[in-house]
């Protein structure tokens, strides 16, 4: 570990800081409707789109009709994508002349990119056509982070109104999280990127002559736009195979940087408007304190790990740190820190190969999916997420005082417990479920390019993305199979909606009580203590859902690796 390391992390953290309050007073005022510096611009064509889909924009939704309309959007969605994927063949924008997709893999894939999640079991400059990756891919990176952004105000409403029936329109709340807030600055990052030197072209790909004589092709497209929606809306879908460690896709220390900035910004300043919307601007900064100390404790412990040679490493002689599967332009600590971000939030992208990082290296960012990407999360999903947790954290602290848990004024009782548990608990059902089915079954164990502990943490790592909704992979499996395609896609829709739904049941829930008046027995929710209680309750349901799955992965094979022992590859 390095000086300079520390600070390119301490500098990576005063910016998001620094960021979280003028976009989070921004996006309070889009999602209430106020006049915003684009309004004049903007406002007619948001009262077209409406008058073109035949919405009204003044009528309000229960939690069911907001429910029910997020899931069709959504189903529609998922039906476009697929026949694009499985027309692409005879669709324009086709240069290189792409054959359809496989049944299987476009299953996964658009559900994968429905889902926020953009699972890749493909290698985009090989497999999608231009039109594919435009009218497919980025349109739904666009309108699947929106949808998540619409579910976390819809809860934020659901806190913020008494004796209310209603939590708003899903239909207007995911067109101004679109037009607003991701389209403006997706414009403003995608420049940025082609100035860096990342591709925005629909020419077919380009012939080079290498020093050795030989031809080699080189892949193209409308790269940059791409990039600038993956990383706002924390889809971490990459245009290139290699992902962020592309240099088409991420080809300086600049670019490398904004892009960590630009995964967390949304996220982190949703907690803002949160404070904003409840009215006390301390409880969004009390639940951003406690996403960044579970940030800050993942960042120095992987960073410790890649940086300090232990067990095989230093019976080498390498001293310098684990260099395997880091792209060597950014270094150790920009690559732990790219992990420890892309895993905290729920995006994916990547600029080194987590499959090569050291044991607990890679141990923190299968924790970080684990904890149900909470720790900033992706936007909109992270902050709902989190809220779960509260819940449940203010039910734990009724418990132990004997009263009625209470949270900004409303009684947390029965139903919002059940309804946050049952949120919380779908996800390690199909994680450890379909992990557990994996390491029987001849289909499972034929994906893992090692054989012991690593290759039970390749499939454990595919499942626990899968269901959080990040994307990333391990990058030892091969999961372009029909078991893997169809069994991660079912955890990306379990991952997903299971847990907005709950959410949106809470909310509605919320938005119908009414309001307590504090009193001197209200537990403060904007201190320390209760940070604390937080993070407890984050890490105890954590710890005791997921330690004896990391103790027959990571933690077997860092002491295994300290003692010298090694596990070949092929499965």
């Amino acid at each position: 570990m390095t000086l300079n390391g520390w600070m390119q992390i301490a500098l990576y953290c005063a910016v998001v800081l620094a960021l979280v309050k003028p976009l989070g007073a921004y996006m309070t005022r889009v999602f209430s409707g106020e006049g915003t510096v684009l309004s004049p611009v903007l406002a007619p064509v948001e009262r077209g789109l409406y008058r073109v889909a035949g919405v009204d924009a003044g009528r309000e939704q229960t939690w069911l009709g907001y429910a029910g309309a997020m899931i069709v959007f959504n189903l529609l969605g998922f039906l476009l994508l697929y026949a694009i994927l499985r027309l692409q063949a005879v669709l324009p924008l086709n240069p290189a002349g792409q054959a359809a997709v496989a049944p299987d893999l476009a299953f996964n894939t658009a559900t994968s990119f429905v889902t926020n999640t953009n699972w890749q079991s493909y290698g985009g400059e090989t497999t999608l056509s231009y039109l594919s990756q435009m009218l497919g891919l980025t349109h739904q990176n666009f309108v699947s982070a929106a949808s998540g952004i619409a579910v976390a105000v819809a809860l934020i409403r659901g806190f913020a109104r008494a004796s209310a029936k209603t939590l708003g329109s899903f239909w207007v709340d995911v067109t101004r999280a679109s037009l607003y807030v991701l389209l403006p600055l997706c414009v403003i990052y995608t420049l940025f990127l082609v100035s860096q030197g990342i591709p925005q072209t629909l020419s077919a790909s380009v012939e080079a002559t290498t020093l050795e004589g030989a031809v080699q092709t080189i892949a193209v497209g409308p790269v940059a736009s791409q990039v600038a929606i993956k990383m706002l809306g924390t889809n971490g879908g990459g245009f290139f195979n290699a992902n962020a460690a592309h240099p088409f896709e991420n080809p300086t220390a600049l670019s490398n940087f904004v892009q960590m900035v630009s995964i967390f910004v949304l996220g982190a300043a949703l907690t803002n408007v949160f404070g904003r919307m409840v009215g006390d601007e301390r409880q969004g900064w009390a639940i951003l304190a406690a996403m960044g100390l579970l940030f800050v404790a993942g960042v120095a412990v992987t960073y410790w790990a890649e940086a300090n040679a232990s067990g095989v490493l230093s019976s080498l002689g390498l001293t310098g740190g684990n260099m395997e599967g880091k792209e060597i332009r950014f270094g150790l600590s920009a690559s732990a820190l790219f992990a420890v971000i892309t895993t905290a939030a729920s995006c994916g992208a990547v600029n080194a190969m987590h499959d090569s990082f050291t044991a607990l290296g890679g141990l923190v960012p299968l924790l970080n999916m684990q904890l149900g990407e909470v720790i900033v999360g992706g936007v909109g999903a992270g902050l709902y997420g989190m809220l779960v947790f509260v819940i449940v954290a203010i039910f734990v602290a009724g418990l132990m005082v004997g009263r009625t848990p209470e949270y900004l004024g409303k009684k947390i009782e029965a139903r919002e417990v059940k309804m946050a548990m049952l949120g919380i608990l779908c996800l390690p059902l199909v994680m450890l479920g379909f992990t557990a089915l994996a390491s029987v079954l001849p289909a499972g164990l034929a994906g893992p390019a090692n054989a012991g502990p690593h290759g039970f943490s390749e499939i454990l790592y595919a499942y626990t993305s899968a269901a959080a909704n990040n994307g990333s992979a391990f990058a030892g499996l091969s999961a372009n199979t029909l078991f893997y395609n169809t069994t991660l896609g079912i955890g990306m829709l379990v991952g997903r909606f299971f847990v907005k739904i709950p959410v949106l049941a809470i909310a509605g829930s919320l938005a119908a009580k009414k309001r307590v008046p504090a009193s001197a027995g209200t537990f403060p929710t904007h201190g320390g203590l209760f940070v604390g209680l937080l993070v407890g309750v984050v890490l105890i349901i954590g710890g005791l859902t997921f330690f004896p799955s990391l103790a027959l992965g990571p933690v077997v094979e860092h002491f295994a690796g300290s003692a010298g022992q090694t596990f070949p590859a092929g499965g």
